[in-house]
């Protein structure tokens, strides 16, 4: 997640006469603790299903320009046919959200931020493309931006599900760089502190860890919870990487720096040390897992040398921690900027379901009625 080009200058700041929000003037306004209560969000998920979150609109298409940003736009649809490939998963037992309303992310968002998204200048900004400018706002609203609202949608439905069943990933989401006043780094939507307010205004939780484990910094959550003691932050990302932001720090509870080329050992055992340590040292409710794979040796902007193996072991090592420490765990997938990060992640989680850290009896049974199973001899 790279900072940003001075190239939007040459686009001006002026928001299309054109332009139409999605945004509904006319809808009612609730206070966050009603929205919370009132959300479509929420709704009930099927026994049989499991709680994983996704939604063929997750993927990106803007007219080509995706391919302008090293993201891999279709990333998270790798992800989910590999799981559905070796049959954890099927259409049927797959949650699909709805996208998130503008009530949904004035929860945490505020009127002035959003009312900035129907600037195609500022979008580009986010997504770093500056030539996204030149496009119609509605084009942004319907390409970018509405796969984002869902997957931000999919992140607090995921806080959700965790709760009920112990555990849940949303294929999506982690956009850790979006604070409620400020977009930056690919990132639209302050998912992550969305889903932790959704929970907090129900009064379902007292206390949150988020483990914050993408390359970046993370300094968008940071920012929201800045003065919140009831979230501790642990992050560990390279230091030396987007988007040195000495604000949001301070509101790290546990900051562990690195080295660009960091590699499996090293990173490993501080990932053991500080994971353990954060849940020891802090009884939360719930944990957020940003598990960003720009970790991955070659990523072009997390500079560090992870291998796939890595990743996998680092997955499995913060799942066993939230196991043994009772802890409901939401994963999501975040940054990764390479072709092979969906096929890592669907092995990553694989291999947590193989290892028995993610399990749902009914939707296992359910897959099995339907002739699909994974092999559980592949550890």
């Amino acid at each position: 997640m790279a900072p940003c080009s001075g190239l939007f200058s040459c686009f001006g700041r002026s928001r299309s006469r054109h332009t139409k929000s999605y945004m509904d003037p006319n809808q009612e306004r609730l206070s966050p603790s009603e929205q919370c209560r009132q959300t479509k969000i929420y709704r009930d998920v099927a026994e049989h299903q499991w709680p994983i979150v996704y939604s063929p609109e997750y993927n990106l298409s803007v007219m080509g320009m995706e391919k302008l940003h090293p993201f891999d736009a279709g990333k998270w649809g790798k992800v989910y046919e590999k799981l559905k490939k070796q049959g954890m998963i099927g259409d049927d037992t797959v949650v699909e959200p709805i996208e998130a309303s503008e009530a949904d992310l004035l929860v945490v968002h505020t009127p002035r931020y959003l009312e900035s998204l129907t600037s195609s200048v500022v979008v580009a900004r986010i997504t770093e493309v500056p030539p996204a400018a030149m496009l119609p706002n509605s084009v942004l609203q319907q390409k970018f931006l509405r796969p984002m609202r869902m997957q931000t949608a999919g992140t607090i439905l995921a806080g959700k599900l965790a709760l009920e069943r112990k555990w849940a990933i949303n294929i999506g989401g982690g956009f850790h760089h979006c604070s409620a006043d400020n977009g930056g780094g690919f990132c639209p939507y302050a998912d992550i502190t969305l889903c932790l307010h959704f929970l907090f205004h129900r009064d379902l939780i007292k206390k949150a860890l988020i483990i914050d484990l993408d390359a970046h910094q993370g300094n968008g959550h940071e920012r929201d919870f800045m003065n919140d003691d009831r979230v501790y932050i642990l992050d560990i990302y390279n230091e030396w990487i987007y988007p040195h932001d000495s604000t949001a720090k301070r509101a790290i509870k546990r900051k562990v720096e690195l080295s660009s080329g960091t590699a499996d050992e090293e990173y490993l055992d501080k990932v053991r040390r500080h994971v353990a340590g954060a849940m020891n040292e802090f009884p939360a409710n719930i944990i957020i897992y940003n598990a960003g794979t720009d970790i991955l040796i070659g990523d072009p902007l997390g500079a560090m040398n992870i291998t796939p193996e890595g990743i996998i072991t680092r997955d499995q090592i913060v799942f066993e921690e939230a196991v043994a420490h009772s802890i409901p765990i939401v994963m999501v997938t975040s940054g990764g900027y390479q072709k092979q990060t969906g096929p890592i992640i669907a092995d990553s989680i694989l291999n947590l379901y193989r290892r028995k850290l993610i399990q749902w009896d009914p939707a296992e049974a359910f897959e099995k009625q339907h002739g699909r199973s994974v092999d559980k001899s592949e550890l």
